[in-house]
């Protein structure tokens, strides 16, 4: 049964639906930050790969980058079960087909579902002139555990804001 789960729930992401055109919910901080902690290892094994690449043997990424991908996936089964109802939540204002069966689907295969969709958004928003920048925040970084990693990253999302919601992509937090 479960290998009919994965495939089934990737069709129902691919689905277009007129809720894909909606703008998605914002996210509270905490939520921002529970979906980023879990985020964390699948985005930078995600960005490891992508930027190994376009970046000198020497960089930090690629010497260090699957060992911090690492580190920080201790923190994805705390971080789940609040970054599962934000990645719910994100889902159903676009496809609430989709998230209907992510509410019914068990944690074992919704997770690599979540840490596919996740690393797939991120790996398609990161181009090669982008790594040396990424290369250098994650060196900065990687000292702090995730959930201060993900803290911060929200934090900067907030205070880089042009807008007046601040956002990540089409991902909106919440004003406090």
């Amino acid at each position: 049964m479960r290998r009919f789960i994965i495939p089934l729930a990737l069709f129902a992401l691919t689905v277009p639906q007129v809720a894909a055109a909606a703008e998605p919910p914002c996210l509270t901080t905490g939520e921002f930050t529970a979906l980023t902690t879990y985020a964390l290892p699948s985005a930078i094994g995600s960005v490891t790969r992508g930027c190994t690449a376009s970046l000198p043997t020497s960089a930090w990424l690629p010497r260090n980058g699957p060992a911090l991908a690492q580190r920080y996936a201790a923190g994805k089964v705390d971080a789940w079960p609040a970054a599962k109802a934000a990645f719910i939540k994100l889902s159903e204002a676009t496809n609430p087909e989709a998230a209907q069966l992510f509410v019914a689907m068990p944690d074992e295969s919704l997770m690599p579902l979540a840490d596919a969709a996740l690393a797939g958004i991120i790996s398609a928003k990161v181009k090669p002139d982008s790594c040396p920048v990424i290369d250098r925040a994650l060196s900065l970084l990687a000292p702090l555990p995730a959930e201060n990693t993900a803290g911060l990253i929200a934090l900067a999302v907030g205070l880089g804001a042009k807008t007046s919601e601040p956002r990540l992509g089409k991902i909106a937090i919440c004003k406090a």
